[in-house]
């Protein structure tokens, strides 16, 4: 079970997805404070997309409880949580240019102008993306492109926001500087999000607290130094890879 009930934040408690009879996830606990970052790692099949899918409202129909803000909302359709999905497809509309993406969710509220640019506009500021405002998607780069769906999803100023793998498709120049710039945007924004991942490293820079999600069930770390000292979780044998690979070769 979560260690506490956060004041504000994302609370799950006994989250089960059943599929086609199996079971996907089970029993899986955790709490996520407000303007804080969990990463998660765990390996393809582990039942993290499953997870955040359940979260946001998408797919398979969930058990057990999920809380945002001290809201109830596993009974609520996908629009009414308050959460944000974002994976490592920007899946931007081709037929708006980057200004229009990121506004794209204030329209749908029928924002004025005026309203929407005290939004859109800092946000294009701080993601690095101006002078982009006119182009069109297809004339991006990936990381250009991420950056513009992830400013889409701040844009609504969702209450929680998950992170599914969403750099993986980056080269590791641009992966970094994606995680650097997520750092960023989370702290100076004070955003709750979910990052899930695969990548050991994107984990520890990218996260405040930390879990593992295994064949369905989540263990969720007290601190940084509790997650790095689980064995299962490969930190040790990192550390000794690169170690071992900065270790002059012996000369006899």
């Amino acid at each position: 079970m979560p260690d506490r009930a956060p004041s504000r934040g994302l609370r799950v408690t006994g989250l089960a997805v059943s599929r086609g009879g199996r079971a996907i996830l089970r029993g899986v606990d955790f709490a996520v404070e407000h303007r804080s970052t969990l990463a998660m790692i765990g390996a393809s099949g582990s039942g993290k997309t499953t997870l955040l899918r359940a979260l946001a409202g998408l797919g398979d129909v969930a058990e057990g409880g999920i809380e945002v803000d001290r809201r109830r909302v596993d009974r609520l359709p996908a629009h009414r949580r308050g959460i944000v999905y974002l994976n490592q497809e920007p899946l931007l509309f081709p037929h708006l240019d980057v200004r229009d993406n990121v506004a794209f969710g204030l329209r749908l509220r029928r924002w004025d102008a005026a309203r929407i640019a005290a939004v859109v506009d800092p946000l294009i500021a701080a993601l690095g993306l101006q002078g982009l405002d006119a182009r069109d998607p297809a004339t991006l780069s990936g990381g250009e492109r991420q950056r513009v769906a992830f400013g889409r999803a701040l844009a609504v100023e969702p209450a929680v926001l998950l992170l599914d793998e969403p750099f993986a498709s980056l080269d590791p120049a641009t992966r970094l500087s994606m995680q650097t710039l997520f750092r960023q945007v989370a702290g100076s924004r004070g955003i709750t999000a979910i990052f899930v991942t695969h990548d050991l490293k994107e984990c520890l820079r990218v996260g405040d607290r930390f879990a593992a999600i295994r064949d369905g069930a989540c263990r969720l770390y007290a601190d940084r130094a509790a997650f790095c000292a689980d064995p299962a979780n490969g930190v040790a044998d990192e550390v000794a890879f690169w170690e071992a690979a900065a270790t002059p070769p012996r000369r006899d």
